[in-house]
């Protein structure tokens, strides 16, 4: 797992939890790291499963809200690091239903190795869009706040419904309804 991934999730930790929830998770958790990430770097996702675990026996709050709040933190983080790939669209749907074809590519001339999420888009029309998410991770969650992030970057409001079309979440039914 690419190591920006680690860096922002420790970034919203401390934004949200502070430093010293930061500093009790990497304690708490035997990472190869020891906790030490860069951008740039490639790491074990079984560290992130770690961090995100202990997080959560810290705060009380279940992994999958967490994964959430995390999706719906790391859009602000990545649109503003890459503000000309947002800047492409118009609607939160625009963007949507080009991840595969620009946004992933975009990141894939970044990060080479990143092992990324698949979207199928099932339809779409200007207020709705249908799509599978598949990918081994089963973060789904995280997709989820970054979806509903999206829609808010655009001002506008959504209604997502979302369906696991298998057990551990690898593979999930959103639907997308835009409202107003």
């Amino acid at each position: 797992m690419k190591g920006i991934v680690f860096t922002e999730f420790l970034e919203m930790v401390e934004s949200t939890f502070g430093l010293e929830t930061v500093d009790t998770i990497i304690e708490n958790c035997d990472l190869p790291s020891e906790g030490v990430y860069t951008s740039v770097g490639t790491y074990n996702f079984n560290e992130m499963v770690s961090l995100l675990s202990e997080l959560s026996v810290q705060t009380g709050i279940s992994q999958e809200n967490l994964l959430y709040s995390f999706g719906h933190y790391l859009f602000t983080s990545l649109a503003n690091a890459h503000p000309d790939v947002v800047a492409n669209y118009k609607s939160p749907i625009a963007l949507l239903n080009c991840i595969e074809d620009h946004i992933h590519v975009h990141v894939k001339k970044l990060y080479p190795d990143a092992e990324l999420p698949e979207f199928k888009i099932l339809s779409k029309t200007e207020k709705t869009l249908e799509m599978i998410y598949s990918s081994s991770r089963g973060l789904y969650a995280l997709a989820h706040g970054l979806i509903v992030k999206t829609f808010e970057h655009f001002g506008k409001m959504v209604n997502v419904n979302y369906k696991l079309l298998n057990e551990n979440g690898t593979e999930v039914k959103f639907t997308l309804v835009q409202k107003g």
